[in-house]
């Protein structure tokens, strides 16, 4: 039995990941929105993703306001995909 990624099996970071998986990059504040999240409850999500290499943040300014800019490693895709066709397999013998 293979199991689900836990990490990315969270809804909130499920949610970030498949975001991501859709656009080359998203700002802090698009993934806020999209999200429902708040700032901390954000920042704590993308911070576990980012330990586990899924998730590269980078961040600068944008004139005098901070940027936060996050997008998918290459490693967080396969991880992605990988989860999306374990649950799509699971589904397929349980239907």
């Amino acid at each position: 039995v293979t199991t689900l990624d836990r990490l990315i099996h969270e809804p909130a970071r499920l949610w970030i990941v498949t975001i991501l998986s859709t656009v080359a990059s998203a700002d802090f504040l698009f993934l806020q929105r999209e999200t429902g999240l708040t700032k901390g409850n954000l920042s704590a999500h993308l911070s576990k993703l980012e330990e586990a290499g899924y998730v590269q943040i980078e961040k600068t300014f944008k004139g005098k306001l901070p940027l936060t800019v996050c997008k998918l490693t290459s490693t967080g895709q396969r991880a992605y995909e990988a989860y999306r066709q374990q649950l799509q397999s699971f589904i397929n013998k349980t239907a």
